[in-house]
């Protein structure tokens, strides 16, 4: 099985919250703009032979939110539930389940710095690790980046 097909497999689009494909807690322009976002799994995933880093960027510049993590990682799941408390959308990608995770792992280190997982990444930018994403939330300052995602990407549709 090649990495691209592995990296596939390993992959899921988690979508929480109300199932009707609204967003939940996002107001105004960036409900409309949350709400294409399905369930499944990305179909572009088997397209490309690109490097690792490559497809970490493109699935980063792709999705709003993106959870790097692990099945049985405790903070991963912490990471999870607090986006799902705030029906917030997000991509997983859970690199145990992928057959080269290590190779997606060595070059999130590469990118962020760390090897450690949750890797998070909003907006297209890396905000940390789950205990990170917790203060960022307490500040107040996680949702409005996560709104600015939403509303960039409903501004691009228009101009389409």
């Amino acid at each position: 099985m090649s990495w691209r097909r592995a990296f596939l497999v390993g992959t899921r689009l988690a979508r929480h919250g109300n199932r009707n494909n609204s967003a939940g807690g996002l107001r105004g322009t960036a409900r409309a703009a949350a709400s294409g976002m399905g369930s499944s799994i990305s179909s572009w995933w088997g397209k490309s032979a690109t490097a690792p880093v490559n497809q970490i960027q493109e699935t980063i510049s792709d999705n709003c939110v993106v959870i790097f993590s692990k099945t049985s990682c405790s903070y991963c799941t912490m990471a999870k539930k607090l986006f799902n408390d705030i029906n917030i959308n997000y991509k997983v990608v859970e690199l145990d389940m992928l057959e080269y995770g290590n190779q997606f792992q060595d070059a999130l280190f590469k990118m962020t710095g760390e090897r450690t997982v949750p890797r998070i990444f909003v907006n297209g930018a890396f905000i940390g690790g789950a205990t990170d994403t917790h203060r960022l939330h307490e500040e107040g300052k996680l949702i409005p980046l996560v709104h600015q995602c939403y509303l960039k990407k409903s501004n691009r549709k228009e101009f389409q």
